[in-house]
């Protein structure tokens, strides 16, 4: 561990400081957002273009990176994020965040690619897991901490914005100042959607779903707090939740999966998360219990996702990974599109409960196809080791190969 980290440090590092930025940003637009009026449904917007950007970066990416290298990419894009931070309190208009989020989100996609692309070029197979997980905890760490920042200083000024913009713009001196050599980004095998598709209709439909979820997650779980009437502090910690359980549950779940057919974890996991889902409408008035549900719903969402990409690479070739989580990332953007237009329409007809109620039906609907294509192919053959991924990530690194069950 401690020769991966010393590889590694000055990317784990630069990562750390964007994730502080990004996790800050998501909360305080939607506390800001209903500072300044907007409504449900033009938050919903603003909040979902932050994945058409996310969309468009999962194509063009890996090309920038094959023109001018993976450091010139990482600080370019975080120079575009530290920017339009700036310019939300300057124009505060739901256009004008809109765009801006399509840029953020093109930039941050294009940032995960190019830190995970680097880190699957400088491990081995022996460290890929290792790294993986270090990675995984920098990206954490940050979003966690990012939400106790939100206490730092009043959402309707500009301060807030300033400190995330700087945390950005610095996110990349550790990077540049390393002396650690930075690797060539290999040519890889492309694999259409139809393919992917045909070949693991279950990753694919988990994760057009979880796109969903994640972006409820993400985006517009500041929005509903703001709207059942929450203090500051109680959205920061109820925020907090949805990544406290994902980092907890994350190594217990992959530990399962490696003995398990992984469809019946996946099952499970929909079914528990639509469990945490129904918590707050029983219990509407127990905000420990809101607490509570948002830790089963991150704790089980965010291990799905890995559970997912484990699940599509048990059936592709090693050279298709690659193309495979591309693949699967633009499923999940599609997915995260749609996700806070309907969550906000449907807050809006139902009220800020309707939040619980799009989750609930996501994670049953996934619950109920996975069961349904357990009948659909037997299991044989070989499976690859469960590696913890967080959402945010773009591909799948490959570790050791286990003599286990093929789903």
């Amino acid at each position: 561990m401690f020769v991966v980290f010393k590889n590694s440090w000055a990317l784990l590092l630069g990562m750390l400081l964007l994730m502080l930025g990004n996790g800050l940003q998501g909360t305080l637009l939607g506390v800001r957002g209903e500072i300044e009026g907007f409504s449900t449904f033009e938050m919903s917007i603003v909040m979902s273009s932050y994945f058409v950007g996310f969309l468009g970066a999962s194509r063009m990416v890996p090309e920038m990176i094959r023109r001018v290298g993976h450091v010139r990419v990482f600080a370019a894009l975080a120079s575009f994020i530290s920017a339009v931070l700036v310019l939300y309190p300057a124009l505060p208009h739901p256009i004008a965040w809109s765009i801006g989020r399509v840029v953020i989100g093109f930039a941050f996609c294009g940032v995960y690619v190019t830190a995970e692309s680097w880190l699957n070029n400088a491990a081995t197979n022996e460290t890929r897991g290792q790294a993986l997980s270090l990675y995984m905890i920098a990206q954490t760490v940050g979003i966690v901490a990012a939400q106790g920042m939100l206490l730092l200083a009043d959402p309707a000024g500009y301060t807030l914005f300033i400190i995330i913009s700087v945390l950005v713009s610095i996110s990349f001196a550790p990077i540049l100042l390393s002396i650690s050599p930075t690797p060539a980004f290999d040519t890889t095998k492309p694999m259409s959607l139809k393919n992917l598709i045909k070949t693991s209709p279950l990753g694919c439909m988990g994760m057009f779903l979880l796109g969903g979820v994640f972006a409820a997650q993400f985006g517009m779980s500041a929005i509903f707090g703001s709207k059942i009437g929450l203090s500051l502090a109680e959205i920061s910690l109820f925020v907090s939740f949805f990544y406290i359980g994902a980092l907890l549950l994350q190594y217990p779940i992959g530990w399962l999966s490696d003995r398990m057919d992984r469809r019946r974890l996946i099952m499970a996991c929909a079914f528990a998360g639509g469990f945490g889902c129904v918590l707050p409408w029983i219990f509407s008035d127990n905000y420990v219990l809101l607490l509570i549900a948002a830790f089963i719903i991150g704790g089980m969402s965010n291990p799905l996702y890995s559970l997912l990409i484990a699940h599509t690479n048990d059936f592709v070739e090693y050279e298709d990974m690659a193309a495979s989580s591309s693949g699967l990332l633009f499923i999940n953007g599609l997915g995260a599109i749609a996700g806070p237009i309907v969550l906000g329409r449907m807050m809006d007809v139902l009220g800020a409960y309707g939040y619980f109620a799009i989750l609930l039906f996501l994670f049953v609907f996934l619950g109920v196809y996975a069961a349904y294509r357990m009948t659909r192919r037997a299991v044989s053959g070989e499976t690859i080791a469960y590696t913890a991924v967080m959402p945010t990530s773009s591909r799948c690194m490959r570790v050791t190969l286990c003599r286990q069950s093929r789903y």
